[in-house]
């Protein structure tokens, strides 16, 4: 894989399932939809529940089915392809043929949209660790596939691996500027799904918001 730099992306919320680009000297400005304000996201923050991490006894990705079709021969995985990159076309099957995609991670570019994950935000077993073990398939299947709220983003493969299942605790992007959307980002769906956060969890994520 090679990646090139980039300027800095300017955020923009867009619909759900909107394939809407837009382009600033080649970058793509695409975001995940409702990421809060930073007032409203320390209100979330403290809203959240204070608790130890559960058990991952029967944790299993197949319990979080995704990518779901989202029509015109489109998975999840595809729309937001298509939501956060510039230029991107793609035939019938919906999957991109052209493209670039910046992510805002590490500030890499990428050109094939097989160099380029869609990160869950707060990652399933971090999700099912705090609250969706005790969920339905189907509640889960719509976490793992919400197009509404800020928690997927297409990312460079590479990065989204080494983050893993990791909490901000021990994990937060690499490239210093994003780490305060990517704070506002996780509070946000935590605080729609009602998910318990850890002490070291929230502190982190205050530090994070400090960046705002």
């Amino acid at each position: 894989m090679v990646s090139v730099l980039s300027v800095p992306r300017c955020l923009t919320a867009l619909g759900a399932v909107g394939v809407l680009t837009l382009t600033l000297t080649g970058t793509a400005t695409a975001a995940p939809p409702g990421i809060p304000s930073e007032s409203t996201a320390r209100a979330q923050l403290a809203a959240l529940t204070v608790a130890a991490d559960g058990s991952m006894a029967g944790y299993d990705r197949d319990l979080f089915p995704h990518w779901s079709n989202q029509g015109n021969n489109c998975n999840t995985r595809e729309v937001v392809l298509k939501r956060d990159g510039s230029g991107v076309t793609s035939g019938s099957d919906c999957y991109p043929d052209t493209g670039s995609w910046y992510s805002p991670y590490d500030g890499a570019t990428w050109y094939q949209a097989s160099d380029v994950d869609i990160d869950h935000v707060v990652p399933l077993a971090e999700a099912w660790r705090t609250g969706a073990a005790r969920w339905t398939t189907s509640k889960r299947q719509a976490f793992a596939n919400d197009l509404d709220s800020p928690q997927l983003i297409a990312v460079t493969d590479n990065v989204n691996q080494e983050k893993g299942d990791d909490g901000p605790e021990e994990w937060q992007p690499p490239r210093t500027a994003y780490r305060c959307t990517y704070a506002k980002m996780w509070i946000s769906v935590k605080h729609e799904y009602r998910l318990t956060a850890t002490g070291a969890e929230k502190s982190a994520l205050s530090g994070m918001l400090d960046r705002c």
